[in-house]
């Protein structure tokens, strides 16, 4: 290593905390500092890492390796984006390089291309010109087509798309290149970002045609005037009702953001499905100051969003979970729409929490975080209890509407026998309701929270059931294609014709799913246009937009879907929301159960009467007198949170304390339980050696759903009242902790939003 070369820490996506040295050559110094992607040898290849800092020290006797490249003429990662992650890391007892790489596009983790930049559009401008006549006549005079072709360009001032003068003015492109070879014109490239959202421009306008600005109500007014005056860092819970204006609020804030203060924003949505109208919104404010960030889009359009909010060309970020990486320089405000909802959990390393991340962010760079729900999550509702985050209400709709009224149809006891096959999801109640909606030419949404055609398949002779063959979990019917499907590891098989056990030639379908009621509404409203919006309609890129817009359109009738169509959705014409089966994830073994029931019950009960017409709301249950049932039928919201924090004391579960789920897994069954009773000895002999106050133990235990993806599944939690302890042991666990069994994985989830 030469006097000239330095010696920088790079962290590197490998299950490690400490981030490797490396020395960099004089000749890249230049473009090598914090937040750089760096190409290094790592085991006998190459490997992308990021610099986390320079002049790092080095072991006695060990000899740096020189780093290969330095791909980016920039930092891909802000200081603040830098420090961000080594919360994380510490938090989520996470490698630093896994949080990283979480934190830049896929398209930039590749160490063996460059990450390929958006389409280029040529373009052409005229190089000489000709102020004589006789010069243009003498210059062109055996090339009639290129004088043709240049008075054109000429005629559209000079210059002009290739596409342009090639498609809509018919000039061949040999001929212009002609031109360039001759030095009448000069032929350029110009990268043009990939953005799956500037179709949709033609449809934001559409919407915004006589639509006067929408004047905030007081309570809109009172709730941004405080979130203008937020101190840098601040948090703020904005509890508003459902159909209360928080978008409204959240524009009006973030025009300040950007108009007065001069910076940029990040909104974090939960749901993919929610993104298309969420954008619309945006750019109907903002214009193509939005940039969007999700999984649906492909890695080029994530790429080229991600290089516009990098440059600073766009200035406002909307996205699901890992938007919160954007990276944006002044950041001003963080939005978190439906900030309850558990999809902002990343299930695999590293484990982190968008919301709570946006809260760190928020204050690592004093930005102001707004947290927005309907039904907040107890965590959530408790910080702002305890005065740790600023509470703001929207207590009534916008507009002077109501909230709608609330019906539940008791399905308990034994049912009076029918003959009619609608009854199996239909209630005399809700179909009724149903058609009455549909004769005053209104719209219905449907929610049944299970999709495929019958949740599991049973033997009527001897009771055999149709199970995953490697999940503890009952496979679930499909139509169309006639198919048998595990939901947790997508495994299928065909239908079988008889039962294996006892050869019944007729197999009973158990349990509703939306392809079955599909079917029977439609048949029973046999002019009434339906659409389906689930995991299995909503495959497509763009199949969740088509049918938000057809609904939006008036074209469908009644919407059927999952949990997708129970939040954010907002059409005016939808007076009459069904609920299929209230009951479904009740009574699953998680503490969180009753609350995501709640959150579901009251989410899509908003859904109907948002405009001018009254809305109205049936809920079919077996347990209407449960308080998730209840409260959301009066819409009461502090009535659910005060039953539910009881229940969360003894048992002690979130938000009493803060949690941990310790998950052992593997192939061999025994192998599993053996290596889950160490790793629980293991813990505990750390915090008795250590003196760990405020932790204790739970478990071990099998989960709930013993068995996934071939893999055995047992686990331990760790419950603390102390915070920084928890934090501590989890990354002393992840750092010494080696599994003490050959094929057994264990992992550390920090604030787990699920124990199944």
């Amino acid at each position: 290593m030469s006097d000239d070369e330095r010696l920088v820490a790079v962290a590197l996506p490998v299950p490690l905390f400490a981030p490797f040295t490396y020395a960099v050559p004089d000749s890249l110094a230049a473009r090598v500092a914090p937040g750089a992607r760096v190409v290094v040898p790592l085991r006998g290849g190459r490997e992308v890492g990021i610099v986390v800092s320079l002049d790092a020290s080095l072991p006695d006797g060990v000899k740096a390796k020189a780093i290969l490249d330095a791909p980016d003429a920039e930092p891909a990662l802000t200081p603040p984006l830098l420090e961000l992650g080594r919360w994380i890391s510490e938090r989520y007892a996470a490698p630093m390089g896994l949080v990283y790489r979480a934190m830049l596009p896929s398209a930039l983790g590749v160490a063996s291309r460059a990450a390929a930049p958006g389409r280029e559009m040529s373009h052409v401008k005229i190089m000489r010109e000709f102020p004589a006549l006789l010069e243009r006549e003498a210059f062109f005079k055996r090339a009639p087509a290129q004088r043709a072709a240049y008075e054109a360009i000429e005629a559209l001032g000079g210059h002009g798309a290739m596409s342009h003068v090639t498609g809509q003015l018919g000039v061949a492109r040999a001929v212009i290149t002609a031109l360039a070879k001759r030095g009448a014109v000069m032929i350029t490239k110009s990268a043009v970002m990939r953005d799956p959202f500037a179709a949709r421009a033609e449809v934001q306008r559409e919407a915004a045609k006589g639509v006067a600005p929408l004047e905030p109500s007081a309570a809109q007014r009172a709730a941004i005037d405080a979130l203008i005056a937020s101190k840098p860092g601040e948090v703020a819970l904005l509890h508003g009702i459902t159909g209360s204006g928080k978008t409204l609020v959240y524009i009006e804030l973030l025009r300040h953001v950007l108009n007065v203060q001069g910076k940029g924003a990040i909104v974090l949505v939960p749901e993919i499905a929610l993104t298309p109208q969420t954008v619309d919104r945006f750019r109907a404010a903002f214009g193509d100051k939005v940039a969007v960030l999700h999984s649906a889009l492909s890695d080029g359009e994530r790429l080229d969003a991600w290089r516009a909010l990098h440059r600073g060309e766009r200035r406002i970020a909307v996205g699901a979970r890992s938007a919160i990486f954007a990276p944006i320089a002044d950041l001003g405000a963080i939005i978190v729409d439906e900030e309850h909802e558990a999809s902002y959990k990343q299930v695999e390393a590293p484990r982190y929490h968008a919301r709570d991340v946006a809260m760190a962010r928020a204050r690592h760079e004093g930005a102001i975080a707004v947290l927005g729900s309907a039904t907040p999550s107890l965590e959530t509702w408790r910080a702002a209890e305890e005065g740790r985050t600023r509470r703001l209400s929207l207590p009534m709709r916008a507009g002077a509407g109501e909230l709608p009224k609330v019906e539940v149809v008791n399905l308990a006891g034994p049912q009076p026998p029918s003959v009619d096959p609608v009854r199996v999801a239909l209630s005399v109640e809700l179909e009724r309701a149903i058609g009455d909606t549909l004769s005053k030419g209104e719209q219905v949404i449907l929610l049944l929270n299970r999709r495929g055609f019958a949740s599991f398949i049973q033997c009527p002779a001897c009771g055999w059931v149709a199970e995953c063959p490697n999940c503890s979990i009952s496979l679930t019917a499909h139509k169309s294609p006639a198919r048998w499907v595990c939901h947790y590891c997508q495994h299928q098989e065909a239908p079988a014709t008889q039962c294996p056990r006892c050869a019944t030639p007729v197999l009973s379908m158990r349990g509703l799913g939306t392809q079955q009621v599909e079917r029977l509404v439609s048949e029973r409203f046999p002019s009434a246009t339906v659409a389906r919006m689930d995991v299995d309609t909503t495959s497509g890129k763009w199949a969740h937009v088509e049918i938000l817009d057809r609904v939006g359109s008036g074209e469908v009738d009644i919407l059927l879907g999952t949990q997708m169509i129970a939040k954010g959705l907002d059409f005016a014409n939808v007076t009459l929301v069904g609920v299929i089966d209230a009951d479904i994830g009740i009574n699953l073994p998680d503490f969180r159960s009753s609350e995501r029931t709640f959150q579901l019950l009251a989410q899509v009960a908003g859904r109907a009467g948002r405009g001018a017409k009254a809305g109205r709301v049936i809920i079919q249950t077996r347990a209407p007198a449960h308080h998730a049932v209840r409260c959301a039928m009066t819409h009461d919201y502090d009535a659910f949170v005060r039953e539910e924090y009881e229940s969360r004391k003894q048992p002690a579960y979130p938000p009493t304390v803060q949690l941990a789920n310790v998950l052992v897994s593997g192939e061999d069954q025994r192998a599993v339980a053996s290596a889950a009773q160490l790793t629980a000895d293991w813990l505990s002999r750390l915090l008795t050696s250590k003196s760990v106050a405020g932790l204790t133990l739970v478990g071990p235990a099998p989960c709930p759903i013993e068995r996934v993806d071939k893999r055995w599944r047992w686990h331990l939690l760790v419950k603390a009242t102390n915070a920084k302890a928890l934090t501590r042991v989890g990354r002393y666990f992840a750092e010494r902790f080696a599994p003490p069994v050959a094929g057994v994985r264990v992992s550390w989830d920090r604030d787990p939003v699920s124990l199944l």
